[in-house]
C-alpha cells in the first residue's frame, strides 16, 4: 500500500495538493462548527441577571397571599432598599448611592407572598429595543439564541422565557415590555398610563413610563395584575367587541389571513363576543387626531398608514427626549458617561433638542387618548401585531437601522401615546420565529383586558395549532404554487446532504 502511495505521490503531486486542501477545508468547517456551538451555548442563567438578590415575602397575618410560592425578577430600574439601582449603566451605578426605600410595586408583590430573586439586565437608561447592553452583556433569547431578546426590559423577559422565575417586572416607555415579550414568545402587559405607581422607579419619560410585567401563564399574568392594579368595583360582565386593524397587519410580516382566522375562530367558540370587526386604524387616527397633521406633513405629503404612524413615533420620541433631558441633563453633562451604540445617539439627540413645540406634543397625546376612548369605550378590544418584524440576529448593524426601528416603534407608539393598556400574546411560531399579537383596550379598563386574556388564551392556542396545519397562505392570500414547493423541497434536500457530510467529519 505504501509503495502504491509513493508511486501516486511521485507521479501526481497535484492530486496530493488537492487532497490536502480538501482536508484543510474540512478541518476549518469542523472548527467553525464547534466554535459556533460553543458561542451559542446559553450563559449562566441565560445572562438575564445583573445581580442576584433575595427578597423574601413580607408576612401578612390573617391575609391570603395570592402570589405565595411564586418567584419574580425585577428590571434594574426599581429601587430596593440597601442596593444601588444601576439603570443599565455602570457609571450611573458608581455615581449614585444605595436606595433608602424599596419601590412601591416591589413592596406590594412581596406583601402578597412573592419572592424576588434578582435584578435583571436592561438597555441603558431604558433606551433601545434590542436588549443588547455593552457593559453587562446581552441576555440569551431562550427561543432563538442567535437573535436579540428585545428591550429595554430584556433580562426580565428572558428570565421568564427561560423558566428562571414565574413572572418578572419591567418598565414600558416606548415598547420596552411588549417588544421583548414578542421576541421571547411570552405574555407581556403594559398597563394604562398612570394607574400603577412609579414611585421608586427611575424615570425615563414620565408621560410615557409604565410598570409592566411578563409571565408564561395567563393566570399568573392575571394574578399579578390583581395585586398591582388599583381596587375597583366588581367587574361587570359585558359583551366584547373585537376589532381587527387590517392595515397594521399589512405592515407586519405575520400572516394576516391566518391571524384573522385564529381570532375569528376563537371568538366563535366563546360566549359574550361579537363577530370580528375590521377597520383601517391609520385612517381613524388621521381623522381624529388633528394636531398630528403638522408632524405628518413634515414627513410626507402621501396619506398612507406608515407615514401616519411615523408621525406618531416622532411625537413619542420628542416627548421622550424632552422629559429625559429634564430628568437627567445635569448628570449626563457632568459625568459624560460612556454609552453603547444606539443609546449614545438617543441620549445626544435628547440633550441637543430644543423642543419648541412641547405644547403640541402634549396636545397630540390628549387627542389620542380621547380618540381611543371613543373608539373602544369600555367593551372594545383592538387587535394589532405586537411587532412588524422578526427579531434580528445578534450584533447585526441592521439592528440600528432606521427601517427596523421605524416599523417597531410605529406599532408600539399607539399605546404609548394614547395611554391605553396593551397585552402581547404569543401565537406559536412562524418561519421558526415567535409570532405575537397584541390586544389593546381603553385607558383604565386593565382588568377587563386581563380577564379577556384569561378567557381567550387556551382557545387561541388551540386555534393556532389548527391554523398552522392548514395550507400556507402568502401575504396576498394566494396558495403557494406546486413549483415553488418543489423548489423548497429540493433546497431542503441539498442542505440535508451537506449537513450529513459535515456530520461525518465531526
Amino acid at each position: 500500500m505504501s509503495k502504491m502511495l509513493k508511486k501516486v505521490n511521485a507521479s501526481n503531486p497535484k492530486l496530493w495538493l488537492l487532497i490536502g486542501i480538501g482536508l484543510a477545508g474540512a478541518v476549518v468547517v469542523v472548527a467553525e462548527t464547534r466554535r459556533r456551538r460553543h458561542r451559542n451555548l446559553p450563559k449562566e442563567d441565560f445572562g438575564a441577571f445583573v445581580e442576584r438578590i433575595e427578597l423574601l415575602p413580607i408576612p401578612q397575618p390573617n391575609q391570603t397571599q395570592t402570589l405565595s410560592a411564586l418567584t419574580f425578577a425585577i428590571k434594574d430600574i426599581f429601587d430596593v432598599k440597601g442596593y444601588v439601582t444601576g439603570f443599565g449603566n455602570p457609571q450611573w451605578k458608581k455615581t449614585h448611592g444605595e436606595a433608602g426605600k424599596t419601590a412601591i410595586v416591589i413592596t406590594a408583590l412581596l406583601s402578597d407572598g412573592a419572592t424576588c430573586v434578582g435584578k435583571t439586565v436592561m438597555d441603558e437608561f431604558s433606551f433601545g429595543i434590542s436588549g443588547e447592553n455593552k457593559f453587562y452583556g446581552t441576555p440569551t433569547n431562550p427561543q432563538m439564541p442567535s437573535s436579540i431578546p428585545g428591550g429595554s426590559s430584556s433580562g426580565s423577559a428572558v428570565a421568564v422565557a427561560a423558566r428562571l422565575v414565574d413572572f418578572a417586572i419591567g418598565t414600558d416607555t416606548t415598547g420596552c415590555v411588549r417588544i421583548p415579550a414578542a421576541f421571547c414568545g411570552i405574555l407581556g402587559f403594559r398597563p394604562s398610563h398612570g394607574v400603577i405607581s412609579t414611585i421608586g422607579v427611575l424615570p425615563n419619560a414620565q408621560s410615557l413610563d409604565t410598570v409592566g410585567w411578563f409571565a408564561r401563564d395567563p393566570s399568573v399574568l392575571h394574578r399579578v395584575g390583581l395585586v398591582l392594579l388599583p381596587l375597583t368595583s366588581v367587574e361587570l360582565k359585558r359583551t366584547r367587541r373585537i376589532i381587527f386593524a387590517d392595515d397594521l397587519f399589512q405592515l407586519s410580516k405575520a400572516p394576516s389571513q391566518k391571524t384573522a382566522y385564529i381570532i375569528g375562530k376563537a371568538i366563535e367558540n366563546l360566549s359574550g363576543y361579537q363577530s370580528l370587526q375590521h377597520m383601517n386604524l391609520c385612517q381613524y387616527i388621521a381623522s381624529n387626531v388633528p394636531s398630528l397633521k403638522g408632524f405628518h406633513e413634515k414627513l410626507t405629503q402621501q396619506q398612507n398608514g406608515l407615514s401616519i404612524l411615523k408621525a406618531l413615533t416622532s411625537v413619542m420620541f420628542s416627548l421622550q427626549g424632552y422629559e429625559f433631558k429634564t430628568n437627567h441633563e445635569e448628570w449626563v453633562k457632568s459625568v459624560k458617561p460612556r454609552l453603547g451604540r444606539g443609546v449614545s445617539e438617543r441620549v445626544n439627540a435628547a440633550m441637543n433638542a430644543t423642543h419648541d413645540n412641547i405644547k403640541t406634543l402634549y396636545k397630540v397625546r390628549t387627542e389620542m387618548r380621547g380618540a381611543f376612548q371613543h373608539l373602544l369605550k369600555d367593551d372594545g378590544i383592538l387587535v394589532i401585531p405586537t411587532v412588524a418584524d422578526y427579531p434580528l440576529k445578534l450584533n447585526t448593524e441592521k439592528g440600528f437601522s432606521s427601517e427596523f426601528h421605524d416599523r417597531a416603534f410605529a406599532l408600539s407608539s399607539i399605546a404609548s401615546i394614547s395611554g391605553c393598556c396593551q397585552v402581547a400574546i404569543p401565537l406559536g411560531c412562524h418561519n421558526d420565529c415567535c409570532a405575537s399579537i397584541s390586544l389593546i383596550s381603553a385607558h383604565g379598563v386593565d382588568k377587563f383586558l386581563l380577564n379577556t386574556v384569561l378567557d381567550m388564551y387556551s382557545t387561541l392556542q388551540e386555534q393556532v395549532s389548527v391554523a398552522y396545519a392548514l395550507p400556507l397562505l402568502d401575504t396576498n392570500g394566494s396558495m403557494e404554487t406546486s413549483e415553488l414547493l418543489k423548489e423548497k423541497v429540493s433546497s431542503i434536500s441539498a442542505f440535508c446532504l451537506l449537513g450529513f457530510l459535515i456530520k461525518i467529519l465531526l
